[in-house]
């Protein structure tokens, strides 16, 4: 196969890379591989991890951190909601957070009725929580957030500067479409290209993924296609680059060198030659 059509070529400082993670189990996860999905229940309002889902929070942990990836994050993006919040702090925070030392923690002692220590912010990239990212809106109540007031307080380290206090998204009557999630999607990942951040983590919810990602892979075969699009599992991370094709990135490249310098007497003899 000629290789022009199978490869792409795209300057470095027109891509990101970016960490995709969909949180760990949470309770209303639990209900619905039992059959019992009835998210329709406020029993399950802004569903917490269950502790299967803070055990896969420990794992995905290990394993960033065994990998080396974690040095290499820059920013961690995070849907403002209580699961995929303890999701993100738990597996991309700091170690546990020690008394005394003057910076906030990322998530205040039993967040959630965790039984979990609070975590640190120390030696850790910062936090933004985003609403772009949040999971399909209205009816269900997992899908309902509380107050920023109220993160605040059990997130003391995240960043909702970005967000308004009340939920004015979710509607209890009328359910997002999947086309409307999925414009949705493509808005946020606009707003990525805003962030100077080349690498960043994203942490947020099944369908979000499926249908953002879902408008992806049409240049490929269908086996790479299917492989951006499939579903997430729990605590799944999944890194891709995303290339700005057009001219929505502004930023010039910080590692490209533009060569034949010095000027004058001294120029290299390539640049000498072409003056001849």
């Amino acid at each position: 196969m000629d290789a022009a059509q199978g490869q792409g070529v795209y300057p470095l400082h027109r891509s990101k890379t970016i960490h995709l993670v969909r949180h760990g189990q949470a309770l209303h996860n639990v209900a619905q591989e039992k059959g019992r999905a009835d998210y329709l229940s406020s029993k399950f309002f802004d569903a917490e991890l269950s502790p299967l889902g803070w055990q896969q929070v420990d794992n995905l942990r290990k394993h960033v951190h065994s990998t080396g990836i974690s040095k290499r994050f820059e920013l961690v993006v995070v849907s403002p909601l209580l699961r995929t919040m303890q999701t993100a702090v738990g597996v991309f925070g700091g170690e546990g957070y020690v008394d005394g030392i003057d910076v906030p923690p990322l998530m205040a002692e039993n967040t959630g009725n965790s039984n979990r220590p609070a975590i640190s912010s120390l030696n850790c990239p910062p936090f933004l929580a985003m609403e772009l990212c949040r999971e399909l809106l209205g009816v269900n109540w997992c899908d309902k957030r509380r107050s920023i007031s109220e993160y605040k307080l059990l997130f003391p380290a995240i960043d909702f500067s970005l967000i308004e206090n009340n939920d004015t998204l979710w509607n209890p009557d009328v359910r997002e479409t999947n086309e409307e999630l999925a414009a949705r999607g493509l808005k946020f990942l606009n707003w990525l290209w805003t962030r100077e951040e080349k690498e960043i983590v994203v942490v947020t919810h099944s369908a979000f993924l499926v249908h953002t990602l879902a408008a992806f892979g049409n240049d490929c075969y269908q086996s790479v296609k299917e492989e951006i699009c499939r579903t997430f599992n729990n605590c799944e991370l999944r890194s891709v680059v995303i290339v700005d094709k057009s001219m929505i990135s502004s930023s010039s490249s910080k590692t490209d060198y533009p060569g034949k310098i010095p000027r004058g007497l001294d120029a290299p003899s390539d640049t000498a030659g072409e003056k001849q």
